[in-house]
């Protein structure tokens, strides 16, 4: 009878936990078709509100350090008043102000829309992956957050569907009344973290810091590994297209290599992430890790450093780097969180995360300035390759607990 109760038991939390994980993947996927949404009208936004390419820019950017600053708040704000509570918070965040994008009346107003859209995107995208680490088994949870990692690329095929869908931009906009449905689904059915309850209670959860002495070493290590991988993965996504256009006389030449090898790009980061929790399980988290990173340093020089004409062999080579790429996503999904204790984990988590998305920011403009430096642009993107070799190195000596 005993087994009979736990067997039952068991079968309702998996349950739980499944459509946990598909609430969690939906805001997600919103998360990802909302980055790009943008990207993919602006060519008409722009004329409509007599703005230029400049305007553009700022609209870009805005999101950008929105997602970074909701990146960081949220986190905090996730650890104060509990995880579900926070994404719900964040989820209708971003389907509030994507709503309001369709009455915007100038490119700033759109800017100050974006700019809060992105900060709900952060706060999901930190969230939904602590979320899932605290209320999974440890047995499966690389797998799920593997799976997690997906939801972003499969985003932003939807934005780019939308294109094909809706001939006006403020119809796609309507958008953002699927992120304010999942936020009312969170709010009334996702259970809290048991993780976080626990470690709430505990006279000293709340006196914990982010700053203090025995975690600024787990601290430096995870902004300093996930930085190095995002600015080498954002180096190589963003110029890519370019170095691949210098190899052809062209443009109309180019144009369809361009496409596919962003393409590529994208189904790789999907099948990356799908398959890295199996390799954590099968490998564990360290060499998982090591191996990717030694599989992106790899892949970047046989793309960039032995290609001199276009020739087939290089769509080989970026499904090779892509698929690393994916990997290393999923993998850190899982690392990185569980370097923290729960009571300080996704203000920790955020910290690591949006600190490389502002060095990535950085880092990307100065690929184009370091053109005429290495002599090329495939020189350039050997050089920023190397920041592989720096993440593969800090994971060799890090130090990693695991709290959950």
């Amino acid at each position: 009878m005993d087994e009979v109760l736990t067997s039952s038991r068991q079968t309702v939390t998996d349950q739980t936990n499944w459509f946990a994980f598909g609430l969690c993947f939906g805001c997600y996927v919103m998360g990802g078709t909302v980055s790009t949404l943008l990207s993919v009208f602006l060519p008409v936004i722009l004329p409509e509100f007599g703005a230029d390419a400049s305007s553009g820019a700022v609209l870009n950017a805005a999101f950008l350090y929105g997602w970074i600053g909701g990146g960081l708040g949220f986190g905090l704000v996730a650890d104060r008043i509990g995880r579900v509570r926070a994404l719900t918070l964040a989820t209708a965040l971003v389907g509030f102000f994507t709503l309001l994008c369709v009455w915007a009346s100038s490119w700033p107003m759109m800017a100050a829309f974006r700019f809060m859209a992105g900060m709900g995107v952060g706060g999901v995208l930190v969230i939904t992956t602590i979320y899932l680490s605290e209320i999974w088994p440890e047995r499966g949870r690389a797998v799920v957050l593997g799976l997690l990692a997906m939801s972003f690329p499969v985003g932003i095929v939807l934005a780019g569907s939308m294109n094909l869908l809706f001939a006006q931009w403020r119809v796609a906009f309507w958008l953002g009344l699927i992120p304010l449905v999942l936020a009312l689904l969170v709010a009334q059915l996702l259970p809290e973290s048991s993780h976080w309850q626990a470690a709430k209670k505990t006279s000293d959860s709340s006196r914990q810091s982010l700053w203090q002495p025995q975690y600024r070493l787990n601290l430096v290590q995870g902004s300093l590994i996930f930085s190095a991988v995002l600015i080498g993965l954002w180096a190589v996504f963003s110029w890519t297209p370019s170095w691949v256009q210098t190899l052809f006389a062209t443009d109309a030449d180019a144009r369809q290599a361009r496409g596919l090898t962003m393409m590529l790009f994208g189904i790789g980061g999907i099948l990356g992430g799908a398959v890295s929790g199996f390799l954590v399980n099968k490998l564990g988290m360290r060499s998982t890790l090591l191996g990717t990173f030694a599989g992106c340093l790899f892949a970047c020089w046989l793309l960039f450093g032995t290609n001199q004409a276009f020739s087939p062999v290089i769509y080989a080579e970026t499904a090779l780097l892509s698929l690393c790429f994916g990997v290393s996503q999923g993998t850190l999904s899982s690392f990185v969180p569980l370097l923290f204790p729960i009571a300080i984990r996704a203000t920790a988590s955020g910290f690591c995360f949006n600190v490389g998305r502002v060095l990535t920011a950085t880092g990307v403009f100065f690929v184009g300035s370091l053109v005429a430096v290495f002599g090329g642009l495939g020189n350039a993107l050997l050089f920023f390759s190397l920041t592989f070799a720096l993440a593969f190195t800090v994971t060799w000596f890090s130090h990693r607990t695991t709290s959950v």
